[in-house]
């Protein structure tokens, strides 16, 4: 989706790979030079300079400060934009949309390697914070019924340090980085370096400084930055990591799940679901 109102008809080829790349790499070209940007689009320097006033801005500089103030909205601010009287509030199309943009940006030799690590991790740590807790939750309940050593990290702040000092080479520490990098995330992947335990980020941001930081990264799309994020292609995402975990030792995984309904079955009484 294009971060701007023109329509495309308006523009000349050349233009219009500007316009793709900036749909595509809003947060990169809010880092770049117009070089830069010319480089990666394949155009002449002139041509991307000609650019923002065809647009509606003044100049690169312009675009990149109405672009940010677009990009710093309050939730109070997304909650507006949702209709008042709708017959769903988020609708499927919206929902379908996420997801195929989810799956559109889906490395599946990264996917396959994020689920490697885990499967040889002696521990898993998740650092989860905001709206990613749930999936971060989500992840403790189902990966503990395969035997697996997962940990919550529930410290912020400096009491993060508290978590720091267990983590060990052999560890994956699993990240959610939605919209930006917490500080105690950075902390994470600046010790990683130290350390050389494993990481695996997942972010909703494609081009970002940060998303370099981690040994595995892993997209989910929640939306554009003006709107209100869903949580719908995370959650899939998560779940697909879960389902992944699962084909490994899966007799194995078979035997917990057989033994786990045999308890439910003999304390039903005592504990009933």
């Amino acid at each position: 989706m294009l971060p701007f109102s023109i329509e495309k008809e308006q523009l000349t080829p050349s233009q219009m790979k500007i316009a793709n790349y900036i749909s595509k790499h809003l947060q990169q070209v809010l880092l770049s030079t117009e070089t830069e940007i010319a480089h990666e689009v394949g155009v002449s320097i002139a041509t991307v300079s000609r650019f923002w006033s065809i647009i509606g801005y003044q100049n690169l500089k312009d675009f990149k400060k109405q672009m940010k103030k677009k990009l710093e909205v309050s939730p109070a601010g997304k909650i507006k934009r949702v209709p008042a009287h709708p017959s769903y509030y988020l609708t499927l199309e919206k929902s379908l949309s996420l997801l195929q943009e989810t799956f559109d940006n889906m490395d599946q030799t990264r996917f396959q390697q994020a689920l490697d690590l885990l499967n040889r991790a002696k521990h898993v740590y998740i650092f989860a914070s905001g709206p990613s807790k749930g999936l971060g939750a989500l992840l403790v309940y189902r990966m503990r019924r395969f035997g697996i050593s997962v940990h919550l990290i529930e410290h912020h702040g400096n009491e993060l340090l508290e978590e720091l000092i267990h983590f060990k080479s052999e560890d994956v520490i699993i990240v959610f980085a939605f919209g930006r990098l917490l500080p105690e995330a950075k902390v994470i992947l600046d010790y990683q370096r130290e350390v050389h335990f494993q990481t695996i980020m997942i972010t909703d941001q494609l081009v970002a400084d940060f998303t370099s930081l981690s040994t595995i990264t892993l997209f989910a799309s929640r939306g554009d930055a003006n709107e209100f994020h869903s949580m719908v292609a995370p959650t899939i995402l998560v779940e697909n990591l879960i389902l992944g975990l699962s084909v490994k030792e899966h007799d194995t995984n078979i035997q917990r799940l057989e033994h786990l309904s045999k308890l439910r079955k003999k304390y039903d009484k005592e504990l009933p679901r």
